[in-house]
Order: structure tokens, then C-alpha cells, then sequence
């Protein structure tokens, strides 16, 4: 099926209609083998017979802060890992296709409320700088920041103990009792830290600074949050996740996929994400970017569509 046929096709999915209607839009499936482009780009493609969603991105960003893992080109590059030659709203349609099932984005008001919507287990696959194909979860490409002080309470420095001062070394606030490190301690350097006292309080914070700062995984599922649309001035109708908010890790109102846990953006969080650096290859890597939706299992034990967990 060539691009001209996709896009008729996904303009059968009626993303607005769908958005607002209780069972998802059908789309014929094509041989399992035969996927539908549904852009011009050919950056989304629908394999329906396999239950994937296929996302041809780039890598944009290997250092820094996460907000999303993946954001619509030329929008939120600076804090997303990828991004995509396609609209946002192209991704969201590829999913009703397949028979996903939307829920809604994370909500701050009156209380806070996390991201919900249907499982959606996402891939990245690309060739390394020796042609070997390789495959991970978006998950490990994704870590809890490192790049930031880690804290442990201590009523008092151990008599005797200094410190030198500068990067790789402890510090203590006086005013807040808090044994400071940045970054990700070694063995090495814990072993010196440990060196310099046997008093238990002072060794038990430098392990507990040690074990906060090792690299840590996203720990977090990916769901089909559905953004939304906001009607502007002239009175046109805008989907939201066109901004940027495409595939996110930090909570946003407006997400077309969110971790379903509380993440937001702020510092004092203790969640921010970060690229886990040696894991991704070079920037501009061409990656192809898997999303499955998880199906239930119906009653009588039969997967309903698409890939079955």
C-alpha cells in the first residue's frame, strides 16, 4: 500500500471523532508484512497484522534533563532523546488503529492525579557503528537523574574529618545537617570517603550517598494517555501534544503518552530522568521506535489484538 493510500486510510480514522467515541476506530488490516505509511514522511507506520506501531526518529539529544523521550521535530529537542518528522496527532490516530484505547493525561488540579490509559510497550531498534542490529526498551535508555546533589542527614562531621573541597568531593551543610555529594560516587571514592572516620552516623550516611547516586533505571510503564485539543481564537482546533509532548517522561496535561507514576519537572522532585548516555548511539542515528499496545485478555483466555504481556 503506497502513501497516498495511507493517508486515505488514516484519514478514514477521523482522529477527532475518534478522540471523543467510546470504541476505537476500525481500520482494515493489512498482511502483517506490509506496512502503511500514514504521513507523507513515511515517519509512522501501521503494521497492523503485528499490532506495531513503527516510528522512524532520529537522535537528538544524548546529555541533560529528560522531559520527553520523543517530541515532534523542531519542538522540544533540547529535553527528548528523539524526535520525528510527523505530527503528533499521526502517532495518536496509529494508535486507535490498532484498537488502543486512550485514557487522559495527568492532572494538577484540585490534587493531583497520575497519567492513565492502555500499556504501551515501546522499542527502540537502530544498527551500531559495527551494522549489528540492536533492540532495547525505551526504558533503558532512561535513567533517574545523576547529575544532581544527593543528600543524607548528619547532625555533625566526625572530629578531624576536612574536606578538600571541588568536584568528586563530600560537602556538609552546616544549617540544613546534610552530608552533600554531586554526581555518581565510584567504589573508589566511597572507599576514601569511609577512610576518613569510623564514626557509624558518618559511614552510614557515605553509604547511603553512595547507594542514592548509582545509575537507576526507569522503573516506570509507558500508557496511552490521548492529549486533547484546545480550540484557538480564530476558532480552530489544535491538538495539544503538537507542541512537543509527544512521548513524555515528566508529567504534562497535554501528553499523547506519559509514565503512568508522578514525574514532573521540578528540581525538588527527585524525579527528573536523564539520557542513559552509553547506552544511545551517536546524535542523528536513524531509530526506529516500536509502540505496542498491551490488550487485555477477554474473557475464554484469546488476546483481543495486537501483542499480548
Amino acid at each position: 500500500m503506497n502513501c497516498k493510500q495511507g493517508l486515505a486510510l488514516l484519514w478514514a480514522v477521523t482522529l477527532t471523532t475518534a478522540l471523543c467515541a467510546d470504541e476505537p476506530a476500525k481500520v482494515p488490516a493489512p498482511e502483517a508484512s506490509t506496512p502503511i505509511a500514514l504521513n507523507p514522511q513515511s515517519t509512522v507506520l501501521l503494521e497492523k497484522g503485528s499490532g506495531k506501531l513503527l516510528l522512524k526518529t532520529k537522535v537528538c539529544l544524548r546529555e541533560g534533563l529528560l522531559e520527553m523521550f520523543l517530541c515532534p521535530k523542531m519542538t522540544k529537542e533540547h529535553e527528548s532523546i528523539l524526535n520525528i518528522d510527523a505530527k503528533a496527532q499521526v502517532v495518536h490516530a496509529g494508535l486507535l488503529a490498532l484498537g488502543a484505547k486512550a485514557g487522559q493525561p495527568a492532572r494538577f488540579t484540585p490534587e493531583f492525579q497520575p497519567p492513565e490509559g492502555q500499556r504501551v510497550e515501546i522499542y527502540v531498534s537502530w544498527e551500531d557503528a559495527s551494522h549489528i542490529p540492536q533492540r532495547m526498551r525505551a526504558q533503558d535508555w532512561i535513567r533517574h537523574s545523576t547529575y544532581r546533589y544527593f543528600e543524607a542527614p548528619l547532625t555533625a562531621l566526625p572530629k578531624g574529618v576536612k574536606f578538600k573541597g571541588g568536584d568528586g568531593e563530600l560537602q556538609y551543610d552546616d544549617v540544613k545537617k546534610l552530608l552533600l555529594f554531586f554526581g555518581t560516587m565510584t567504589p573508589e571514592q566511597k572507599a576514601r570517603f569511609l577512610a576518613l572516620s569510623g564514626d557509624m552516623p558518618f559511614q552510614k550516611a557515605v553509604e547511603s550517598l553512595f547507594e542514592q547516586s548509582q545509575p537507576r533505571g526507569l522503573e516506570a510503564e509507558f500508557v496511552f494517555t490521548g492529549s486533547g485539543f484546545s480550540r484557538q481564537p480564530n476558532g480552530e482546533e489544535v491538538y495539544q501534544a503538537e507542541g512537543g509532548s509527544l512521548i513524555c517522561v515528566a508529567n504534562f496535561g497535554d501528553a499523547t503518552l506519559d509514565i503512568n507514576m508522578k514525574s514532573t519537572a521540578s528540581n525538588d522532585s527527585g524525579l527528573l530522568f536523564e539520557p542513559w548516555t552509553e547506552r544511545i548511539p551517536p546524535l542523528q542515528t536513524d531509530v526506529t521506535v516500536e509502540l505496542i499496545p498491551v490488550m487485555t485478555k477477554p474473557a475464554g483466555g484469546a488476546t483481543s489484538s495486537g501483542t499480548m504481556k
